[in-house]
């Protein structure tokens, strides 16, 4: 059994995290900080573990006692918290928010479809973003073979649960209810991470990832939609994604147009691919607080500790 610590535990990124490891079978859940709600059960806090587990809150830090820490905390305050405390080199690391995407101090990008065996060796882990992920998977394989020659235009619409717990003047029902927003046009934050990887893969792309991010109105889930241009027909195409992603444990390539329902409440990332003119356009979509947080960094979780990667992650989607 490996040893499990989570740093802020009362988000839904957090909610989601216990719901996974509760019933992981190789995870023994040490303690769950929370500062404000020490003492409290934990499903005083996610109802829906009630049932579940009689597990309370706790102010307390035991490092001594785990061999992994999930860190669930705001954007900004992961790096704090390191920088504060001790945290004993034997613990390997897995960080939900920004701080450490680009790598620094230490950590692995943590996006399996293209840094798998980086992450098999980590000890520490940027989870990615969640917006980041649905639209790298829609764009890996070209990157890969260095197929990007053009700017590309992607809209990316994600439900309420994005924004977080705590309710805003966008994200409270009133508002968010049957209504539709763009926001960050062109500055959201993820493409930094995006950019980086597309790099990575691709050295010489220079081109513009003209990205509008749109408030849903619906609880969770992110659906991308975005095209560029491309010399493959749609049958070379479909071929390209398909072979890139034959491995996979959680991204899959569907010859259909997909509905975002068939990923939320999985950690599955849907992919499809149509020509039309010189342009391919790619959907990609996946739960935004299962493959685009909380399920992700349980598969990296695996990963690191060499236990299958599909472990704790067979999710049925809500299809109705």
């Amino acid at each position: 059994m490996v040893r499990v610590g989570i740093i802020g535990g009362a988000g839904y990124t957090a909610g989601e995290l216990l719901r996974i490891l509760v019933n992981h079978p190789q995870v023994e859940i040490k303690f769950v900080n929370s500062t404000s709600n020490a003492g409290n059960y934990l499903y005083e806090v996610h109802e829906g573990l009630f049932g579940e587990t009689e597990m309370k809150f706790t102010d307390e830090l035991p490092f001594d006692s785990i061999d992994a820490m999930f860190i669930c905390s705001g954007h900004g305050d992961s790096k704090k918290f390191l920088e504060s405390h001790d945290v004993p080199a034997t613990v390997k690391i897995i960080d939900l928010s920004q701080d450490y995407r680009d790598e620094s101090n230490g950590f692995v990008y943590g996006l399996p479809e293209v840094n798998r065996e980086r992450i098999k060796k980590a000890t520490k882990l940027a989870n990615p973003g969640c917006f980041a992920t649905a639209i790298q998977i829609g764009l890996l394989p070209l990157a890969a073979a260095g197929l990007l020659k053009s700017e590309i235009h992607t809209n990316g619409i994600t439900g309420s649960t994005g924004a977080g717990v705590k309710p805003g003047a966008t994200s409270h029902f009133s508002w968010r209810n049957n209504n539709i927003s763009i926001y960050k046009a062109f500055t959201h934050q993820h493409l930094i991470e995006i950019g980086m990887t597309m790099r990575n893969l691709q050295p010489s792309f220079d081109k513009d990832i003209n990205f509008l991010p749109v408030r849903g109105d619906f609880a969770r889930g992110i659906y991308v939609s975005q095209y560029t241009e491309c010399d493959l027909d749609e049958e070379a195409a479909i071929k390209l994604y398909k072979d890139f992603y034959k491995d996979s444990a959680f991204t899959f390539v569907m010859d259909k147009n997909p509905d975002l329902k068939q990923v939320v409440n999985t950690n599955k990332g849907i992919v499809h691919v149509e020509k039309h003119g010189n342009k391919l356009l790619i959907i990609s979509m996946i739960d935004n607080l299962l493959k685009g947080a909380s399920g992700q960094a349980v598969q990296n979780f695996n990963l690191m500790f060499g236990l299958d990667e599909k472990m704790g992650l067979n999710l049925k989607s809500v299809a109705f």
